[in-house]
Formats: C-alpha cells, structure tokens, sequence
C-alpha cells in the first residue's frame, strides 16, 4: 500500500498514467501546477494544494486561483482482501467550462473526467506492475494515435474504398 501511495504522491508520476496529464510540476511541499489537455486540441491549466494528506492512506486537493477547470478530489488507498494489493478510491469533482453543453461535448469526444480517470486507473495499475503502460501492437502510440487514425461514425464503405479492397 505504502509503495502505490508513494508513487501518486510524487505528482509528479501521474502523467506517466493519466493520459490526458501534459505535466505536474511541484510547486512546494503541498502546492503544484498542473497542465491538462483538453477537447479541440486546447490545453488547460490550474494551480492546486493538498488540503489533506494522511501519508499512505489518503490525499485531498483543490484547485486554487482561477482554474480553467475548477477542481477538487480525494484519493484513498486501502488494503485489498487479498492483503498483498491496493485499491485506490478516487472522488473527483469538476466544473467543465461550458456548463451542460460543455460537459456533453468532453464526454461525446472521450474528454470526460471520469471517463478519463476509469482508463487512468488501469494504466497506474499496468505502471506499477509492469513498470511501463502495456501498448497494444495496433496502438503503439496510445492517445497520440487519435490524431492519426481519428474515429468517424461507422458509414458504408465508398465505391473507390470497394473497389481498392477488391485489388489487395
């Protein structure tokens, strides 16, 4: 439990899990500065503070300031009934910009915090077993593929698509 509580709370880890994490930086002992990307290809920025830390069991934060994404959350980290693993609980709490309507953009193009932090938690998980996020030989490059092989509605396939199919 102490190892996978060490990890989170060195922040500046979580971009090595949290995908849509650009960068955390310490910015004192209970402070940070966090860089987030966000839908359309924007970035997003906030300062935030450790509100209470109970070293190996639970961390609480806030965004402080003027957050582009007001925050807050808590993470907890408890004993699994195997008594070898841990679990990790987290809470999050967010205002999106753009009220419900920004909040049905994020989430119909995958941007949705919680969406994000289910993925994120699998990938700590494959981190800290593995030491590394395992790649698929399909998307060796994660996220960054999106950019390259963007997703579109299922459609029909077009006249000059069969027919180049029909060549192979």
């Amino acid at each position: 439990m102490s190892e996978v509580y060490a990890f989170w709370r060195d922040l500046e880890n979580l971009p090595t899990f949290m995908a849509h994490l650009e960068q955390v930086r310490a910015t004192g002992d209970r402070t940070s500065r966090w860089t987030a990307e966000a839908p359309f290809g924007k970035d997003v920025g906030w300062d935030a503070e450790i509100l209470e830390e109970v070293p190996g069991e639970k961390l609480a934060w806030r965004s402080t300031g003027d957050a582009d994404v007001p925050n807050a959350g808590t993470v907890r980290f408890l004993p699994a009934p195997d008594g070898v693993s841990t679990e990790v609980h987290v809470v999050l709490v967010y205002d999106i910009p753009g009220g419900t309507i920004g909040k049905a953009v994020a989430k119909y193009f995958g941007e949705e915090p919680h969406q994000q932090l289910d993925d994120d938690l699998r990938r700590l998980k494959q981190v800290l077993e593995t030491g590394e996020v395992v790649r698929s030989d399909g998307a060796p490059w994660g996220k960054r593929a999106r950019k390259e092989f963007p997703q579109r509605p299922a459609q029909p396939l077009s006249d000059a698509e069969l027919a180049k199919g029909a060549d192979a």
